[in-house]
């Protein structure tokens, strides 16, 4: 990190929380009443807010500085688009302090305000004001905006009958020619096909280079962020979990620095951002008779280890093999009751997997921990990404040889 002088953007245990359920009918003075009682938490009946209240973000800290380029990634519902809202001045945080140094420029939902039925070059003076441009701006950068757009040819027809890629390349080309010190980005280089996302990366690398402004870019896509950040921070839950090289990030986002071929270590890995429940986690998974992660026999042992969040009883455990190829589950077996425990709790299972009908080939697993509901449906309570299973049982003399690739992974 440079001198404090290079700061452009200072977070300080920033938090946002947001009321769950139905907009209800209180008063200013209600309003007011509950938010003196939300800031004396420790005097009021924790139960009921947390019954009221859904932290989205929890206690961020970071700082940014001039001219670089900071990723943020995480599983949906981690808290990404919260917080550029909050950068942005869309929204205001509920604890906190953001400081900002700069002119903010955020380009969350590319193409907001174009009318359908101006031209291409009436929409670049409308959705530039809109931006913050003044017209004397618009009118020095318009060439260069139609030109890194490329619809020179289009530029004089209503944006009505623009394709979809024609209609975003032109957005994209407003915002990225906006004068501002810092630019926030929510997946808005999604648009257009390769050759113009590319040239979109160049040109936000090219900001943060020469022209020294500061890029906070949101992507699941992570060849893009590894292509133009140099620095990533990591999400979880509303809570800041990593922040350094973009490499060691994208490995904390995958899992993939978590595992060996035959052992799994889950205390870090992310959850996808679905789960709606947090009541128990895997912490550890490892292959018993599997060595180097290759299964010669018709079972596959695994041992699990996990934490208990909350009290839970009759927690079931999900394993679905994974076709590479294709990537879906191709087969499931389910195990009933492996855990149970009071808040805090840790203990272990251990589970067989039948292999038997599956035949010879590289599979993934994910593993799922569950409880039935009332419904006997399945409330996933955790999910990870297990380890990879290589099917290589030597093949019967006198038996067909099965072709994977025609026949499915299973024989039936």
């Amino acid at each position: 990190m440079t001198d404090n002088k290079d700061l452009v953007l200072k977070i300080e245990n920033v938090g946002k929380d947001y009321m769950l359920g139905a907009v209800t009918g209180d008063t200013l003075k209600d309003a007011i009443k509950l938010r003196m009682n939300k800031a004396k938490r420790n005097e009021v009946d924790a139960s009921s807010l947390h019954n009221r209240y859904f932290s989205a973000l929890d206690d961020i800290s970071f700082t940014v500085s001039k001219g670089e380029c900071v990723g943020l990634i995480g599983s949906n519902g981690a808290g990404k688009s919260t917080l550029l809202k909050l950068i942005s001045r869309i929204t205001a945080p509920t604890r906190g302090r953001i400081c900002i140094d700069g002119k903010v420029a955020s380009m969350l939902e590319v193409g907001t305000g174009f009318h359908p039925e101006l031209t291409g070059r009436e929409n670049i003076y409308l959705n530039g004001s809109i931006l913050g441009m003044k017209r004397q701006e618009i009118d020095k950068k318009i060439d260069s905006i139609i030109e890194f757009s490329e619809c020179q040819d289009f530029i004089d027809t209503p944006v009505k009958r623009y394709s979809s890629g024609m209609y975003v390349k032109l957005a994209f080309s407003v915002a990225a020619h906006l004068d501002a010190d810092i630019m926030i980005m929510d997946e808005v280089l999604a648009v257009g096909d390769v050759k113009f996302q590319h040239k979109c990366l160049n040109k936000m690398k090219d900001i943060a280079k020469n022209e020294g402004k500061t890029v906070l870019y949101v992507s699941h896509n992570m060849d893009t962020v590894s292509t133009l950040c140099d620095r990533c921070l990591v999400l979880n839950q509303g809570r800041l979990v990593f922040d350094g090289p973009v490499d060691e990030a994208i490995k904390i986002y995958n899992g993939s620095e978590v595992k060996t071929n035959t052992t799994a270590d889950f205390a870090k890995y992310i959850r996808p951002g679905w789960l709606q429940r947090d009541d128990i986690r895997l912490t550890w998974a490892e292959y018993v008779n599997a060595s180097d992660g290759e299964a010669v026999s018709d079972k596959l042992d695994i041992n699990f280890k996990y934490i208990c969040n909350k009290t839970v009883a009759n927690v079931g455990c999900r394993v679905e093999l994974i076709d590479e190829k294709v990537g879906r589950p191709f087969a499931t077996q389910v195990f009933y009751d492996v855990a149970s425990g009071e808040a805090k709790d840790t203990g272990t299972f251990n589970i067989t997997v039948d292999l038997s009908k599956i035949m010879n080939g590289n599979y993934k697993t994910f593993y799922t921990l569950f409880v039935l509901s009332p419904y006997d449906d399945g409330i996933d309570l955790d999910c990870v990404s297990g380890l990879e299973i290589n099917v290589v049982r030597p093949h019967e003399e006198g038996s067909l040889r099965w072709r994977q690739n025609s026949w499915g992974n299973v024989k039936l």
